[in-house]
């Protein structure tokens, strides 16, 4: 058959049997980079995603999955003609054992930059559409690597979730799947966070946490078995709801270190549960802060909405610059979140804690924002979100996306109520891997 068809990166091919390739060995040259950690080839009319290859590379590859009809998914076994940017792996637990954790580790610095700003750019275009290509190219930006990190893409990672394998050891998951790869030797944990993990046994399917926090303390918190989640609520909120509420449902013991997790960004300090939500790159929250907060741009007196607000760490800063005479309303599902803002930032008298659905709470805010941010889940914000949002009018909108797609899709429902992306800033917050973390600072006009 010749049929077209499309993908969901925006390409097609011939359509074919699926399975019919499965196993099968491929010569191919790789094209452009996709989202999801893949490059592009080409083969007998079909299109290949192909992963741990690099753009321009001539690769030998073997079929992993085939189940659409105009596409299947494939992985390096051999590189013919390699990259400039291509290094040896410097991840052993990826390149050697299968795990998940770091799909980028082959390609240096310049190369993973220039990999995920030519994903960011093509789901602008693709997805967004011209009113949100319009910004023009988006480089990926480098976040400042822990003092004795050594490079910017290594020690990184405060937080570190594994699981326990068969034998009870911990590691991370095998690629797309939910087998255990016990094998820490992982590059992105800040240095000492994971010494002596090894060791450890516990009951197969029990998870470890394992952090480091401001005051350079480490904690490990063993988590049970979970309980079944409940479905109320939509997809994205039950998203957010796992994110920062991480243990709710579940038995947790710390093993080391304190109940309480103590987190700094400015003058401003959390207490948390080990189990609570905080971005995982060292320097994410303090960059990330200080870039809302300028975007945002309030004056003393006004109103802002932080939506998906976690513990507040937007909210404290605005809370700052509005003073006393104005408000920061910050809206978040997950209760254990809720309950570290309040708890933390208790004396911040600008600032009140909701806790519920976005989507039903906006109606409980005070009214005529100046500004209004969201940092929701992957999955991002959505429609309902989105033109609850604009229906407000305000006067700016700071959104954060940690996917390219849902990212762009949202910028995309905002363009359909007359707010355009200004500005935009992009961060290879999650190094060695293919995600990338945007802001976008949208007004109303053309």
């Amino acid at each position: 058959m010749t049929d077209g068809v499309s993908d969901p990166n925006g390409v097609s091919g011939a359509a074919e049997r699926p399975g019919a390739w499965l196993g099968r060995t491929l010569e191919v040259t790789l094209d452009r980079p996709a989202h999801g950690g893949f490059c592009v080839a080409r083969h007998e009319g079909r299109v290949v995603f192909v992963r741990q290859g690099l753009p321009g590379e001539r690769v030998r590859v073997r079929v992993e999955a085939d189940d659409k009809p105009g596409w299947c998914r494939a992985e390096v076994i051999e590189v013919l003609d390699p990259s400039p940017h291509r290094r040896p792996s410097v991840c052993a637990a990826s390149a050697e054992s299968g795990s998940g954790c770091c799909d980028l580790a082959h390609t240096d610095r310049d190369g993973a930059l220039a990999y995920k700003t030519a994903v960011l750019r093509e789901q602008l275009e693709r997805i967004g559409g011209p009113g949100v290509a319009q910004v023009g190219e988006v480089p990926v930006e480098t976040l400042p690597a822990a003092p004795e990190a050594g490079a910017p893409d290594l020690g990184w990672r405060t937080r570190v979730r594994l699981t326990a394998d068969a034998d009870g050891r911990f590691g991370y998951h095998r690629y797309r799947s939910e087998d255990v790869v016990a094998d820490l030797r992982c590059p992105q944990p800040v240095a000492g966070v994971i010494d002596g993990i090894a060791d450890l046994r516990s009951r197969p399917g029990s998870e470890l946490l394992v952090m480091r926090d401001a005051d350079g303390e480490r904690h490990v918190v063993e988590i049970g078995p979970p309980a079944p989640a409940a479905r109320s609520g939509s997809r994205r909120e039950r998203a957010t709801g796992r994110r920062t509420r991480g243990g709710a449902r579940r038995t947790s013991t710390v093993l080391e270190g304190d109940p309480t997790v103590v987190e700094r960004v400015g003058t401003h300090v959390w207490q948390l549960e080990p189990t609570g939500f905080w971005q995982a790159h060292i320097a994410a929250p303090r960059v990330y802060s200080d870039v809302v907060t300028e975007w945002a741009d309030p004056d003393a007196g006004d109103i802002v909405w932080d939506l998906y607000s976690g513990a507040g760490l937007f909210a404290a800063p605005l809370a700052d610059r509005v003073g006393p005479a104005g408000g920061v309303d910050a809206v978040e599902i997950a209760p254990a979140a809720v309950a570290a803002g309040r708890r933390s930032l208790a004396d911040v008298p600008a600032l009140r804690f909701h806790r519920g659905e976005t989507v039903r709470t906006l109606a409980t805010l005070r009214p005529d924002p100046r500004a209004v941010i969201l940092d929701p889940p992957r999955a991002g914000a959505g429609r309902a979100v989105v033109t609850a949002v604009c229906a407000a009018e305000p006067d700016r909108i700071v959104h954060i996306g940690c996917d390219p797609a849902s990212f762009a899709r949202d910028l995309a429902l905002y363009g359909e109520r007359g707010y355009r992306p200004r500005r935009m800033r992009a961060f290879d917050a999650f190094p060695l891997t293919h995600h990338v973390e945007a802001i976008a600072l949208l007004t109303r006009g053309d």
